[in-house]
């Protein structure tokens, strides 16, 4: 497994009975990686994983695996309210050909460090899958610092990268709106990569308005909003979240549209 390049936090695509669209599940992994995403990862909060059931999560796991076939790695988002629940995700989805896990603390209770050191051990040993802890604490309420994070690596091999908004020493960056801008956002990592830091500003104002959509609590509802308005997806979302009210989805779509009819090509 490779933590490298860009990967995508993937949506849940929703029928207008609020199932799972597998089709356009499948179709929209591979569309990602044909435009350069090394890397799935579903299930995340982005993936309104809150919402999802055991076995539609094992399930939306198994579709992206067969999907790609091996074209790119999936790596799921575990989180869960109880670490047993946790552990049986984990489990389900290295059986479903998952080759990574995303290891996140335990939904609702922020507790003590031992206690969350406890819930993402428990996850560590639970498969021989390697796996990226990420640490949120905006989101989530613990702050996993980094002697703790030294600490978790030297006790469980398995624990092979961190998930982290910083800029210093990245290799890969799992994104949001590269699920309706996966050229644009494979283009700014690249850049950022190669040096080339003039390049990457100019591409990263033109994509900071949208990028700002995955800092609010409609995140979800805003990104979807960005790949309906791309083809590459629907607004439905699963309560408790709804659909944007509508002065705020007319002002959202007026940015949108903005920013897609001044999209910059590549440059050389």
């Amino acid at each position: 497994m490779e933590f490298r390049g860009v990967m995508t936090a993937i949506t849940t695509p929703f029928n207008d009975d609020l199932t799972v669209d597998h089709d356009f599940l499948a179709r929209h992994a591979n569309w990602l990686v044909d435009h350069g995403c090394t890397g799935i990862v579903p299930l995340g909060s982005l993936g309104e994983g809150n919402t999802l059931q055991f076995d539609e999560k094992l399930a939306i796991v198994e579709t992206c695996v067969a999907a790609l076939d091996g074209r790119a790695p999936v790596m799921p988002g575990i989180s869960a309210l109880s670490t047993a629940e946790a552990v049986r995700i984990a489990r389900g989805s290295a059986e479903r050909g998952a080759e990574a896990l995303m290891v996140l603390p335990p939904y609702v209770h922020n507790g003590k460090m031992h206690e969350t050191r406890g819930h993402c051990a428990a996850i560590f040993e639970a498969t021989d899958l390697p796996c990226m802890l990420y640490n949120n604490p905006f989101a989530y309420g613990v702050d996993i610092l980094p002697e703790i994070i030294g600490e978790l690596a030297a006790e469980h091999p398995s624990l092979r990268a961190i998930k982290e908004s910083r800029w210093s020493g990245a290799t890969g960056w799992i994104a949001g709106l590269v699920n309706a801008l996966p050229a644009e956002s494979v283009r700014l990592f690249d850049l950022a990569m190669a040096g080339r830091r003039q390049d990457a500003f100019e591409l990263y104002a033109w994509f900071l308005p949208l990028l700002r959509m995955d800092t609010v609590p409609e995140f979800v509802q805003l990104i979807k909003l960005v790949q309906a308005e791309v083809g590459m997806g629907s607004e439905t979302v699963r309560p408790p979240r709804q659909a944007l009210p509508e002065a705020d989805r007319r002002e959202a779509l007026a940015l949108v549209r903005k920013r897609l009819a001044t999209r910059p090509g590549p440059k050389p």
